[in-house]
């Protein structure tokens, strides 16, 4: 399979939170956001609105991140799923999601959401990762995130380096290919664009190169009808590949510079409609 949940990961984060007040004048009351950084989008959400928190959250503090979904392959994924947990009434994917009842609790009403979230399209496709950032807030969810989506405790790991080949941390250095191998996919025998950067296989001596769409129909030939694949069998050293771990690694060699930069969720409404 691919490495392992807690595993240091490449390229950018995002993750979706959700905050629990525990002012006793506000106590249950919950928020759900997006960050690029958990640690520092909480200390701004307990400064204020002149440090950076929400409006929302802005005069209630103390408030906790008790848990942060995360994996998102890009900020407006991430924003898309804010947006849809935010607002599950508006949201199309969540029509069977059943209202908020009058004796149930915020908290428990955003974790049902969430589980059926996890469940519905496109969000069930991802690979993402449920995050208790407080354990002792932990809550079993109904229905239960789908087998590829692992549960985990803590802080989030660190990001890895985005230095070395793109072939990934698996890659054996001392069994490099040939360059004309390299400038072709190996399914289609296509040359790739400068633009867009091959899929490679991690494991040691295996140099399987392949355009993203050629690929991901490879995997899909066990699942037809669907757009995104799960995982599959690489077609060069058929290994297990996780798809949510393919995309990682090849972002490691094309990384993008970091920008110190919190996108909040009112800036994004009226774009993402779910």
């Amino acid at each position: 399979m691919g490495p392992a949940g807690d595993a240091a990961r490449p390229g950018r984060f995002f993750g979706v939170y959700l905050l629990y007040c525990l002012n006793p004048r506000h106590r249950g009351r919950v928020y759900v956001g997006f960050t690029v950084d958990p640690a520092r989008r909480v200390r701004q959400h307990n400064g204020g609105r002149k440090k950076g928190g929400a409006w929302r959250t802005s005069g209630r503090g103390p408030w906790e991140m008790v848990l942060i979904v995360h994996g998102f392959p890009s900020a407006v994924a991430a924003l898309r799923f804010e947006w849809a947990w935010q607002h599950p009434h508006a949201s199309r994917r969540l029509a069977h999601v059943g209202p908020r009842l009058r004796s149930e609790a915020a908290f428990v009403f955003h974790l049902r959401v969430l589980a059926h979230m996890l469940r519905a399209p496109p969000w069930a496709r991802l690979p993402l990762t449920v995050r208790w950032l407080r354990a002792d807030f932990r809550r079993e969810l109904c229905p239960p995130p789908p087998p590829h989506m692992p549960l985990a405790f803590g802080p989030p790991p660190p990001r890895a380096s985005a230095t070395g080949r793109r072939a990934g941390p698996l890659a054996d250095p001392e069994s490099e290919p040939d360059q004309d191998a390299e400038a072709s996919c190996a399914l289609c025998a296509r040359s790739f664009q400068d633009e867009e950067g091959p899929l490679c296989c991690p494991h040691p001596g295996c140099h399987l190169r392949a355009h993203m769409i050629c690929l991901a129909e490879e995997f899909l030939q066990e699942e037809p009808g669907q757009l995104l694949p799960l995982e599959g069998q690489c077609p060069g050293c058929k290994n297990s590949l996780l798809w949510g771990d393919l995309i990682w690694l090849c972002r490691m060699g094309a990384e993008e510079e970091e920008e110190d930069l919190e996108l909040e969720e009112e800036h994004w409404t009226d774009m993402l409609e779910t």
